[in-house]
């Protein structure tokens, strides 16, 4: 197996929450599952740990990695930053066809909703962000939205969804694809970061991340 294979599917294993956060790795049983031996695990969990999914522990093998309520802020707000100019950019570039798929991904992710099918909603959901990203044509700025996300998707996509902020998320996508098909990028990106930032807040109601004693002592404070 190549090593950006093994680093993907591990990648992946992480992102789906098989190993919950702050759990130990399983180095054994992931290098039987893989079909593959203790050297290239471990040079595949230095790459996910420079992405920050993982924590190394000297002597101790790796975990996955955690986040305090101040990292989960701190990356949705850059998040929110690169969806908005990727929103404004997209408008400027995308084609009548690029529009049409991601028309055709919110009408699937509509059906999703309304059939009750929160995880298949949620891959709709990825779809249209990823599809808005992809057409602002910027390779620089989808490989950092791609890194940003991989921290974060754990939380934006696995907390509990209540109907009411269920039924409010999909107004806002439909605000937002009628604002990408009226190719508004003021409007997009304004639509993007409150989306983002509503978002936020419910990762941090729920309890998601883990809040660190800096963090906690600024509260108090």
């Amino acid at each position: 197996m190549l090593h950006e294979e093994v680093v993907g599917r591990i990648r992946a294993i992480l992102l789906d929450g098989e190993i919950p956060p702050g759990a130990r790795i399983p180095e054994r049983e992931l290098c039987e599952r893989l079909e593959i031996s203790r050297t290239p695990l471990r040079e595949a969990l230095k790459v996910l740990a420079a992405e920050g999914l993982v924590q190394l522990l000297p002597h101790r093998g790796s975990r996955a990695a955690k986040l305090t309520d101040k990292d989960m802020r701190d990356l949705f707000e850059v998040c929110q930053g690169l969806e908005a100019l990727a929103g404004e950019l997209a408008c400027e570039r995308i084609s009548d066809a690029e529009i049409g798929a991601i028309a055709a991904a919110h009408e699937e992710m509509v059906r999703h909703y309304r059939d009750g099918d929160l995880l298949q909603y949620y891959r709709g959901n990825r779809a249209i962000h990823e599809g808005i990203v992809a057409a602002a044509g910027n390779p620089a700025l989808t490989a950092l939205y791609a890194s940003v996300t991989a921290r974060i998707r754990r939380a934006r996509y696995v907390t509990p969804m209540t109907p009411q902020r269920w039924a409010f998320a999909v107004k806002e996508h439909e605000a937002i694809l009628n604002a990408l098909q009226r190719r508004d990028g003021a409007g997009l990106s304004h639509i993007l970061r409150a989306h983002l930032r509503h978002k936020r807040e419910e990762v941090l109601q729920a309890g998601f991340a883990e809040t660190d004693a800096n963090d906690l002592a600024l509260r108090i404070a």
